[in-house]
């Protein structure tokens, strides 16, 4: 969603690099194209000016001018203003010290809320809560049926005693599932109310009604990401006329420009506390504002992915792929059994999009395709065990057979088993503390720990430092490595790497093969 504000700044920060000194002029062109790409992102002027402000006041003083790399400070105070227009830090659900902790969801028709409370609901009850939703939208037709159909999925009971479409009284509904719940001992109650198509009076009478009859711990204003300027407006009247606790920014992933989730914060004063990637149910994301900046400003999203990675994978399973990584045993069934895993973090677009600097190859990662997960999982299924314990008896006429077998090409076939080959070679060397053509870090070591240098190896060493660096005896590869030694001499040094200054991220060689050709 952020892309072209991605890129804009990312363009407005390169124009800043190699510069030791900052004149005002500089800093006014910066902070004129940064005005320019937040407004064509339909960020709110209301949000534009002090966020604008703020930024002049930083870099005009001596916090850029006494800077060894002002072009980096820059981007860091910019990444910290983001951060404070985003709520500054992430804000967490209050429960109730007596259960039922109730919350209620409020927003226009169409903004997502039947679907939002599953994810939320699923969210939850991953956390050790035991949640219930209840259907109070009793005006939409099918609301009752599909929140159903949405519990069901979240493995979420639903209270829904009327039938809806126009029949019913959603206070009273809203108001015995509290009894409901405390009497079935779930902790957790998720009010999905009834939404307009715009703002009225009857929209704000009903869901005043239903907030004074529950008297919820939460209200969240759930709010569509892609309708622009009309989100400030619309949280706006739903602030004045209900009155909520914290916003949801439903449908991030698309393509609009983003503007609600660096504005709604800043007009209301309410924080974003969730937001919802996608349209399964457990694309759903506790909202941290120093991570949204990240993405934004093309730095990444770290932890995020670590946190995914550690729901996903299997402790036990990874430390015994690591001690089959070490002894070289590692299969193709351990292939398939890590590639299952993965696919459980989701899109391989969503996941590569979350590391540093990776503007630089977007069209690439757009062009990925998840389903070449089910096509390697194809293929390895048609392998007999042995093959899959041993790949190098697999000859032409099993590489024949498998590619029958599996819906594929013998092209196809070949390309897995030389990618598992080099991947597990490379896989190896790291666990033993090592990359191919890379000596092991110190302290780094693998399973078996790091080998302790015999005397010979450590004269090499001194003889190397005191030479400085060595250079290789192929006059183009000399040329090559002097030329990378100056590119890092010349290169910025900052905290947050060549990348936050509009850089580009390269992948290593061994990930490319993963990208498909531009």
């Amino acid at each position: 969603m952020f892309d072209t504000l991605s890129d804009r700044l990312a363009t407005t920060f390169k124009n800043l690099r190699g510069k030791g000194r900052l004149s005002q002029q500089d800093i006014d062109e910066t902070l004129r194209a940064i005005r320019q790409a937040l407004l064509e992102a339909d960020v709110s002027l209301q949000a534009v000016r002090p966020f604008i402000a703020a930024v002049r006041e930083r870099a005009e003083g001596a916090e850029v001018s006494k800077a060894l790399n002002p072009a980096q400070q820059i981007v860091k105070i910019v990444n910290e203003e983001l951060v404070e227009i985003l709520g500054g830090e992430t804000r967490r659900l209050r429960f109730a010290k007596n259960p039922p902790t109730v919350i209620m969801l409020a927003g226009l028709q169409g903004a997502g809320k039947t679907t939002l409370a599953g994810k939320l609901a699923r969210w939850l009850k991953s956390e050790g809560h035991t949640p219930i939703l209840v259907a109070a939208d009793l005006q939409r037709p099918n609301a009752v049926t599909q929140l159903q159909v949405v519990g069901e999925r979240a493995g979420v009971p639903v209270f829904a005693p009327e039938p809806g479409n126009g029949v019913g009284n959603p206070v009273k509904v809203a108001q015995d599932s509290i009894e409901f719940a405390k009497t079935k001992l779930h902790d957790v109650v998720i009010v999905d109310t009834a939404g307009r198509l715009g703002i009225d009076a009857d929209l704000m009478k009903q869901a005043a009604d239903i907030r004074d009859a529950v008297r919820p711990d939460e209200v969240l204003f759930v709010v569509d990401a892609m309708i622009g300027q009309d989100a400030v407006t619309t949280a706006q009247a739903f602030m004045d006329g209900v009155g909520f606790d914290g916003v949801v920014l439903t449908k991030l992933d698309g393509d609009a420009r983003g503007g609600a989730a660096l504005s709604v914060r800043q007009v209301t004063g309410k924080p974003v506390m969730f937001a919802s990637t996608g349209e399964k149910l457990e694309d759903f994301d506790v909202f941290h504002p120093e991570r949204m900046a990240g993405r934004i400003l093309d730095m990444g999203d770290m932890m995020t992915l670590i946190e995914r990675a550690e729901q996903a994978f299997d402790q036990a399973e990874s430390e015994k792929m690591a001690i089959k990584l070490a002894r070289n045993e590692f299969t193709l069934d351990d292939f398939l059994k890590q590639m299952e895993q993965l696919k459980k973090l989701g899109s391989m677009t969503k996941l590569l999009g979350m590391l540093p600097g990776v503007s630089g190859i977007k069209d690439q990662l757009n062009n990925i395709d998840d389903k070449d997960v089910d096509r390697i999982a194809a293929i390895i299924k048609s392998m007999t065990p042995g093959e899959r314990d041993d790949v190098k008896i697999i000859n032409g006429s099993r590489r024949q057979r498998i590619a029958r077998g599996s819906g594929t090409t013998v092209q196809e076939v070949n390309n897995l088993i030389d990618r598992f080959l080099e991947a597990r070679k490379m896989m190896s060397q790291m666990a033993k503390g090592g990359m191919p053509g890379m000596p092991g870090l110190p302290g780094a070591g693998g399973l078996g720990g790091t080998k302790r240098k015999s005397a010979k190896a450590k004269a090499a060493d001194q003889r190397t430092k005191s030479k400085g660096r060595s250079r290789s005896g192929n006059p183009a590869k000399a040329k090559a490595e002097e030329a990378a030694r100056q590119a890092r001499k010349d290169g910025n040094g900052s905290m947050f790497g060549d990348e936050a200054g509009g850089g580009q991220f390269e992948l290593p060689d061994e990930f490319k093969n993963l990208l498909p050709p531009q």
